[in-house]
C-alpha cells in the first residue's frame, strides 16, 4: 500500500492543491483517465466542505488528506489504531482501489439527519446570505460526492467528519474496450 498524506490549512486556495495532488496520485496509481475528472471534482467538494467548516469552527486546525493507491487492506505488523494503515482498510475488499480520505476536525452538527430529507439541503429564502455563500447546505456537497465517487463513506463524529471516497484501479476504460463492428 502506497500512501501520500497531505495536510492543508483551512484556506480556499489550498483546495486546488489538494485536487491537483489527488489527480496526480490517481493517475500514477493507474486509475482510468475517464475517472480523473470525477476524482478532481469529488476531492474539491470534500475539501471545500472541510475548509468552510474549519473556517467557522476551528480556523487554526489543519485538514488532512490520505491518498492511498493500493488495495492491500491488510493491517501491517505493529500498526496501531488510528494509523493510516488502519484508516485505509475501511472497505475490507481485495479489489484494487484508489482511495481518498479527507479528515476535518470541525464538529459535526447533526450526523443522523444528513440525507433523511431531500429538501433539507436547500435554503429557499429570497436573496443570498451576507457572506456571499449561495444558500445551499454543506450537505449538498456531500450529495455531489456521492454521485462522483464509486464508493463513499461519510462518518460524522463529535471531533470532525471523515469522508472516504474510492475508485477502482485499472487503466482500461470499459467503454473504450468495445469496438464498433460495422
Amino acid at each position: 500500500m502506497a500512501l501520500v498524506q497531505l495536510t492543508i490549512s483551512a484556506l480556499p486556495a489550498h483546495v486546488r492543491t489538494a485536487r491537483l495532488m489527488a489527480t496526480a496520485v490517481a493517475r500514477r496509481a493507474g486509475v482510468a483517465e475517464s475517472a480523473l475528472d470525477e476524482i478532481r471534482l469529488a476531492v474539491g467538494e470534500a475539501c471545500s466542505r472541510a475548509v468552510e467548516a474549519h473556517r467557522v469552527h476551528c480556523p487554526g486546525r489543519p485538514i488532512q488528506l490520505d491518498l492511498i493507491d493500493s488495495a492491500d487492506t491488510t493491517r501491517g505488523a505493529g500498526a496501531s489504531p488510528g494509523t493510516p494503515a488502519e484508516r485505509a482498510s475501511h472497505n475490507g475488499k481485495a479489489a484494487q482501489r484508489f482511495e481518498v480520505v479527507v479528515f476535518d476536525r470541525a464538529p459535526a452538527k447533526e450526523p443522523a439527519t444528513a440525507f433523511e430529507d431531500p429538501a433539507a439541503g436547500l435554503d429557499i429564502a429570497d436573496g443570498a446570505p451576507s457572506d456571499g455563500v449561495s444558500g445551499l447546505s454543506p450537505d449538498v456537497g456531500l450529495a455531489v460526492i456521492l454521485g462522483l465517487a464509486d464508493e463513499v463513506s461519510i462518518e460524522p463524529h463529535e471531533d470532525g467528519t471523515v469522508v472516504r471516497m474510492s475508485w477502482p484501479l485499472g487503466k482500461s476504460d470499459p467503454d473504450a474496450d468495445s469496438e464498433l463492428v460495422g
